[in-house]
């Protein structure tokens, strides 16, 4: 059966056309889903076998219902489902489309009649739900009211479920009578003529259906609020168990940032305790003089980095990725480390291929990554060592090779490096100094452009620590 209806047509204004029409309610499709399944539960407690007019979402939470409905009633029952054709798909798809795949029953069933609306049509912003048998008619109607600019200029529907719903539900014989007189009207002649062309609306619905239908209502109805006191409690306790992390984390951050700055005071204060002894010999009182100087330094490397680690964490989100090269970065800070290089003695070099294509990473966040991997790199080298940065494409990736002769990381220290002040321990005497930041901010900067960082070492070695990032064209991993 081939069955379609004027554009022109919408049962919000049907409705709203009667004598004294009822009133609209301002309600959530939560609650719409909850007549519609108290509706069913009737129809099924009672084996009514009914004529259905349906245009309801197409989300399988509510074909559900007409599929319950279906398979408790039987062949008995008859649904016309009302579907969008959008233009140029041939009606194959669309808001309101049941899909034979998904409908309660084959469109091409005797008991099932597909119901076509054109893409412009009235309901387009309907669902509904219209039950017509001898014992028992109703309507559930939901009308998504046009948003407005101040301009009076239409604006794109929100589609978000959350949005409230203009909900008439009615089983007022007159009303639902209007409904169906004017379907069979909007039926163009040369569509199939319905098949309960002479169907008539009892005037006055049975009474203990009604009390039934309400004591459903209320039934389903307290199944949502049951639902929603759950879902808001479990968000609630999730809620809490993340601020109680976050207080934790902060807890232990506060920690180790007052550890690592009372360890220079201390330093500092021995100094000054020793340098005010009278016995005290001019060499003796230069070293501590000389630990002062250390130790000034290392508190103000640990303030410097602990200012740009918060900075960093505080904005990385708000920062946007942009299109950068390596040529461009590269040579500029190589040449700027290789005076900090020669006077260790250390062979500092680089390549960069003419063909290694743009990359992505926040703003300014590349000529950081290589300033603190450079810094690195020769700071743990000793002198008459080598440092090599090398790019190179992999896949839709470019890496950034930092390769040194350096004193190497012991296996069991590698998982560890870019945690938060965590300084590699040697068992040289020699104290390189250091806030422990450097990578756990690299790592922060390439987690936020989607890049990655490993690092392959052996003590006494050296390193060599891959930085990969996005090639300009691919989606970075955010």
């Amino acid at each position: 059966m081939n069955v379609s209806l004027a554009k022109e047509l919408s049962v919000y204004q049907l409705v709203m056309g009667v004598q004294v029409p009822p009133k609209p309610l301002s309600l959530s499709p939560a609650t719409l889903l909850s007549l519609v399944r108290a509706q069913i539960d009737l129809l099924i407690e009672q084996q009514i076998a009914a004529t259905l007019w349906v245009k309801l979402p197409p989300d399988k939470i509510w074909q559900s219902e007409l599929a319950r409905y279906k398979s408790s009633v039987g062949a008995s029952s008859l649904i016309y489902t009302c579907q969008i054709e959008e233009s140029g798909k041939g009606g194959d798809e669309g808001e309101g489309r049941v899909n034979a795949s998904s409908s309660p029953s084959s469109p091409s069933s005797s008991h099932h009649v597909s119901v076509h609306l054109p893409a412009d049509s009235q309901m387009r912003r309907e669902n509904f739900l219209m039950v017509l048998s001898p014992q028992f008619c109703s309507l559930i109607l939901a009308h998504r009211p046009l948003k407005k600019r101040q301009n009076q200029t239409p604006v794109k529907v929100n589609t978000n479920k959350k949005q409230p719903l203009l909900i008439i539900t009615t089983v007022e014989g007159r009303i639902i009578q209007q409904v169906l007189d004017g379907i069979r009207k909007g039926i163009p002649p040369e569509s199939s003529p319905i098949l309960l062309a002479s169907f008539i609306c009892p005037t006055v619905p049975e009474a203990a259906l009604m009390n039934q239908l309400l004591a459903k209502q209320l039934l389903r109805q307290d199944e949502i609020n049951r639902q929603i006191i759950t879902l808001g409690t479990n968000r609630l306790e999730q809620k809490k168990e993340e601020l109680y992390n976050k207080e934790q984390l902060k807890d232990e951050y506060l920690k180790n940032v007052c550890q690592e700055l009372r360890t220079p005071l201390t330093h500092m204060k021995t100094a000054l305790s020793i340098l005010n002894s009278p016995n005290l010999r001019p060499p003796q009182r230069q070293r501590y003089l000389q630990m002062l100087n250390t130790q000034c330094d290392q508190q103000n490397s640990l303030i410097t980095g602990l200012l740009e680690l918060v900075q960093l964490e505080r904005n990385l989100e708000r920062t946007t990725l942009e299109s950068v090269r390596l040529s461009d970065i590269l040579p500029g800070v190589v040449s700027t480390y290789k005076t900090v290089a020669q006077e260790k003695g250390i062979i500092l070099d680089y390549t960069v291929p003419p063909e290694i294509p743009s990359v992505w990473c926040v703003s300014g966040g590349l000529r950081q990554i290589v300033i603190k991997m450079l810094h690195n790199s020769i700071k743990f080298t000793p002198n008459g060592g080598q440092v090599w940065v090398r790019a190179r494409i992999q896949g839709d990736y470019v890496q950034l090779e930092f390769r040194d002769t350096g004193i190497g990381i012991a296996e069991n220290e590698i998982p560890k490096i870019f945690e938060r002040f965590y300084r590699v321990r040697t068992a040289a005497t020699e104290d390189y100094g250091g806030a422990g930041l450097g990578l756990t901010i690299v790592q922060q900067l390439l987690l936020r452009s989607g890049g990655s960082i490993s690092v392959k070492s052996k003590l006494s070695e050296g390193s060599t620590f891959t930085v990969q990032l996005a090639t300009v064209g691919n989606t970075p991993r955010a």
